[in-house]
């Protein structure tokens, strides 16, 4: 089975220079064009027989493009969100700087979630998308650079504690696959479709 893990595009909050987290912003014009150059992309290299998506708003009109361009179902899912920031979500970064000293078993933004806690959900949903390998032969993934890099720790089985950094940019692409030999990487954050945009 293969897997796309594609991240939203554009959003309001990119121009606005805001934390987003769990704060829900759509996305803008530029983010809408992103989205259908990579809608159009895959189809025609990669479509998948199935989306799953996240319930925020920049994800799921980013999978609702996709799955109109590709002509299959798309499923919304909460636990796809990013991670929960708390009441940092939607403040302004130069007035409230990202917390980064911030211990693993701490909540992020006060009442928002952990690191450990926010890993633990990624592993939740990665062992939900293993179960899908028996029904579909590729999946699409629409989520968030957070939740893209807790799938992508849990499908490389990294300790929750590492150094390894996966950058995901706007609509940037990921395909894995599982096969007869175990896990393979074809690429990573893949953003070729806007390559050419205006």
């Amino acid at each position: 089975m293969q897997i796309l893990l594609i991240r939203h595009g554009q959003s309001e909050a990119d121009i606005l220079n805001v934390h987003e987290g769990k704060a829900d912003f759509p996305l803008t014009d530029e983010g809408r064009k992103q989205a259908r150059r990579m809608a159009a992309r895959v189809l025609e290299q990669f479509p998948p027989d199935f989306i799953w998506a996240s319930t925020l708003k920049r994800a799921s009109e980013t999978a609702s493009i996709l799955a109109d361009t590709v002509g299959c179902p798309v499923q919304y899912i909460p636990e796809l969100q990013e991670h929960n920031n708390g009441d940092l979500a939607g403040k302004p970064l130069e007035e409230v700087p990202f917390p980064w000293g911030i211990l693993p078993h701490e909540r992020l933004g006060g009442d928002g979630e952990s690191k450990i806690e926010f890993r633990a959900r990624g592993e939740q949903i990665y062992s939900a998308i293993r179960h899908l390998s028996t029904s579909y032969k590729r999946i699409a993934i629409v989520s968030h650079g957070g939740m893209i890099s807790r799938i992508i720790e849990s499908y490389l089985q990294l300790p929750v504690l590492h150094d390894i950094y996966f950058g995901t940019g706007d609509t940037g692409i990921h395909l894995l696959e599982y096969n007869e030999y175990g896990r393979l990487i074809h690429f990573t954050n893949s953003t070729t479709h806007l390559d050419s945009m205006d």
